[in-house]
């Protein structure tokens, strides 16, 4: 980890931390049929040090995850960023091999626990990528610069569509939400224990890692239960996935008078 920003609160220097690829550990969340594994390889096709996902098929799933935002709010999060390096244009437009990866990065009260996920397939999310050369992309925003985008609630006791103990802290059952909702839950991930009891409600698809059920409060996601998120190979070959989240965020809003400096994009 590196200092790479400042907040100023109440005329307190308080560093924001960025987790760099470093601090990011890719695991396998779930086989495909016949019990074959998704492959996560190196790749220095394209750039030094890239990894590749291969998701030969539907049910596979892989992810990339860091806990560096871990205790953080959501909206505290100013930047998340990852490099995609492979030709996305041989896949349909819009569609999820296109565009993925995607994230989900697990929020929670205090007892309850859920997964908050983007749709990257939304047209409306094409303004968050920025094509590189190969014919990849680069992922690189804030959940404030996302607010007005539909987020997905996973993995939590009660279950289906907008219907979850998230839907309910915030009085919206029933409702479609947006990343504006849920920008004050805190960032966790859950215990092994806490995802391995059955009464909570957590998936087979849930982005924790098969067999240790070890966890991460932000991740990349490659693959799903759906076959539209199918690499084939070559896989998805991706690199610098990086977030800033702002340690103390939850503690200093209190203090007023928050003020950003982001860092330089990528």
């Amino acid at each position: 980890m590196r200092v790479s920003s400042m907040v100023v609160a109440s005329g307190l220097a308080i560093a924001a931390v960025t987790a760099d690829a470093g601090a990011f550990t890719s695991f396998i969340i779930r086989n495909g049929a016949g019990n074959v594994p998704p492959q996560i390889l190196p790749n220095n096709a394209y750039v030094p040090g890239a990894t590749e996902f291969v998701i030969s098929a539907g049910s596979m799933k892989a992810g990339w995850g860091s806990s560096a935002a871990d205790g953080s709010t959501l909206g505290s999060i100013s930047e998340l960023c990852i490099t995609r390096h492979d030709d996305s244009g041989r896949f349909t437009a819009g569609s999820g091999p296109a565009v993925a990866p995607y994230f989900n990065i697990w929020i929670t009260d205090g007892a309850n626990f859920a997964v908050v996920a983007n749709e990257p397939s939304n047209p409306s999310f094409a303004a968050f990528r920025t094509p590189t050369v190969n014919g990849g992309f680069t992922y690189d925003f804030s959940m404030n610069d996302i607010a007005t985008e539909p987020a997905k609630i996973y993995e939590t006791i009660n279950g289906g569509t907008n219907n979850t103990w998230v839907h309910a802290a915030l009085g919206k059952t029933g409702l479609p939400l947006t990343f504006a909702d849920v920008l004050g839950f805190t960032v966790q991930a859950p215990s092994a224990a806490y995802i391995t009891a059955g009464g909570n409600g957590v998936g087979s698809g849930a982005p924790r890692e098969l067999g240790t059920n070890t966890a991460y409060g932000v991740n990349w996601v490659f693959g799903d239960t759906l076959s539209n998120y199918v690499s084939g190979a070559e896989g998805y070959v991706v690199s610098n996935p990086s977030l800033v989240p702002t340690p103390g965020a939850i503690a200093l809003l209190g203090l007023g008078g928050l003020a950003a400096v982001r860092r330089r994009r990528h």
